[in-house]
């Protein structure tokens, strides 16, 4: 009787291995539902990163706002008779002090102008 007992308990551990360790064990689900909710919560991040710059892209189509916008903060830039004032704090660098030098200016016409 102890001998069919055995058996029978070595019968349920194997039955129970691929329950818990196969591959489509318990433990295999949690973890692919855990690398689930992984991916949905970059997919979400992503769309979220993707609505922003489309929203972005669309501004620069449609308006001239957003144009103006960057031409001024990031490369800036001004409009005609407009002013440009910046204030530096102490030890703050010049800005442009590695900037391209600027063209020379255009030949003047009075030197270039042939006698006929």
């Amino acid at each position: 009787m102890r001998l069919i007992t055995l058996a029978l308990a070595v019968l349920l551990l194997l039955i129970q291995y691929p329950l818990w360790l196969g591959k489509g064990g318990w433990l295999r689900v949690a973890d692919l539902e855990q690398q689930v909710e992984a991916a949905h919560q970059k997919n979400d991040s992503l769309k979220s990163r993707n609505a922003k710059l489309d929203s972005e892209v669309r501004d620069l189509k449609d308006g001239t706002g957003a144009v103006e916008e960057r031409a001024r903060f990031e490369l800036s830039m001004i409009k005609q008779n407009e002013i440009y004032v910046q204030i530096l704090r102490k030890g703050q660098d010049m800005p442009g002090d590695g900037a391209t030098p600027a063209p020379p200016p255009p030949p003047d016409k009075a030197k270039d102008a042939k006698p006929h």
